[in-house]
């Protein structure tokens, strides 16, 4: 969109309310609500904010910060019209004091330069997230419960899913904001849900799942429910991921990864990257699975990935080969899960799998058995290692690892780690209800 668009639909939608949204080093959603008279200004990127408050951003004798908008992601709310005066949102990059250096702790502008440049090596990257979520009750207080009326399965039909009418209100909301929805269906746990929107460049997939968040969590509340993104919010059952389909496109629109004459039509780029994602995924799974949460998820028996390989129809691999060639030839990594900061997810698991093409790394033979069936000596005969069991060891592989500090830029990558390392220490000194109830009266 330009200005001029922008400012058209402000009239005829009687637009009031402007959100400059942004997002920060954690994948929180911020934004600054102003009124109607401060839109031309805002649109001029003139908005100033104070970045001392905003977790990992700077300190206070640094604080004033700038809100460039791209127009691009301008879009009226449809919940938010009242006695005919609507509200809209656009997506901010971040900009230091002088209005004119972009702040390198602004997680959508790193985004930028990683894919500036790939690029450089001649590639764009196309992606499609898979975002599952829970739809909970609300207590008397309007707390979040983990319990749900809702005692569906995969891909069941109403009556028996309960949560159909405000996944329908959901779809609709993304709709009038532009989503091209392909898909919804309820997940396999009680009240786990699912919705599809179509794949886009990296950095429009990242706002396109920031805002789905945001949306799932803002209609759901109208009916009286808590959405929650969190891996795992109830033990014995299948916690929620973000399968991430990825692809490299030439400059000239063709599909990188597909060769119809190669093995599995999958060209040498795409096996290389395929190589470099199996080669970091340890140390890339502290920004992919961001909590402590993350890793009661990447457990054996509930179809989230556990093991370092890759297959061309295997679920129980990391990285799996969707059955679409040509154009839509991608590789599916099945362990990010949707609490991550998608700018910092899709820019690690761009600047790893590039590693494989620039160093041309040769991919592994494909690993197509149960490999939650394997022996450990089979999986190490294999070559076949696992993803780390904690935060804590994703933080040590995520430290060690040049590509980490390369890919998110000193400022992230420091804040980030230490913020992460606060993180664990919290939660390792913390006693649990299951300690208590294995050891309070037995020692």
């Amino acid at each position: 969109m330009t200005k001029q668009e922008i400012l058209q639909t402000v009239e005829k939608e009687n637009i009031h309310f402007f959100r400059l949204q942004f997002v920060d080093i954690f994948g929180f959603m911020k934004n600054v609500a102003i009124p109607r008279s401060q839109i031309q200004k805002a649109l001029d990127g003139e908005m100033m904010f104070d970045g001392s408050s905003i977790d990992g951003f700077v300190r206070i004798n640094e604080s004033d910060m700038y809100l460039k908008p791209d127009y691009d992601t301008f879009r009226v709310l449809p919940w938010r019209t009242r006695d005919g005066r609507a509200a809209a949102r656009i997506i901010c990059d971040v900009y230091k004091s002088d209005g004119q250096t972009p702040f390198e702790g602004c997680p959508r502008g790193n985004l930028k330069r990683v894919l500036a440049e790939a690029r450089e090596l001649g590639f764009e990257m196309n992606v499609g997230t898979e975002c599952e979520f829970f739809l909970f009750n609300r207590d008397e207080n309007g707390e979040s419960t983990t319990t749900t009326h809702d005692k569906a399965g995969y891909f069941s039909v109403d009556p028996e899913d309960d949560g159909i009418e405000c996944r329908r209100e959901i779809i609709e909301t993304l709709e009038q904001m532009g989503f091209e929805i392909e898909a919804s269906h309820h997940e396999v746990a009680e009240g786990q849900h699912e919705i599809n929107f179509k794949y886009a460049n990296a950095l429009e997939c990242a706002d396109n799942t920031t805002t789905f968040k945001w949306v799932v969590k803002t209609i759901a509340k109208k009916y009286g429910l808590h959405a929650t993104f969190m891996p795992k919010p109830v033990f014995g059952i299948n916690g929620s991921g973000m399968h991430t389909n990825q692809s490299l496109f030439r400059l000239d629109g063709t599909n990188a990864f597909f060769d119809e004459s190669g093995p599995l039509q999958l060209s040498e780029t795409a096996r290389q990257y395929i190589a470099g994602i199996l080669k970091n995924a340890r140390s890339f799974a502290a920004v992919t699975n961001p909590l402590v949460n993350s890793y009661k998820r990447l457990v054996p028996g509930y179809e989230a990935p556990v093991y370092v390989a890759w297959s061309a129809s295997n679920r129980s691999a990391l990285v799996r080969i969707p059955a679409a060639r040509g154009l839509s030839t991608r590789v599916e990594v099945r362990c990010p899960d949707p609490t991550c900061n998608p700018y910092l997810a899709l820019a690690m698991m761009l600047n790893c799998g590039l590693d494989g093409v620039r160093n041309q790394l040769e991919a592994p033979e494909s690993t197509d058995v149960n490999i939650f069936a394997m022996t450990g000596e089979e999986k190490v005969a294999a070559g076949v290692p696992s993803m780390p069991a904690s935060l804590a060891e994703a933080l040590d592989a995520f430290e060690t690892n040049p590509i980490s500090r390369q890919t998110l830029g000193n400022h992230i990558f420091e804040k980030y780690v230490e913020a992460k390392r606060k993180e664990w220490d919290a939660f390792r000194v913390a006693v649990t209800d299951w300690e208590l109830s294995e050891y309070l009266a037995v020692y």
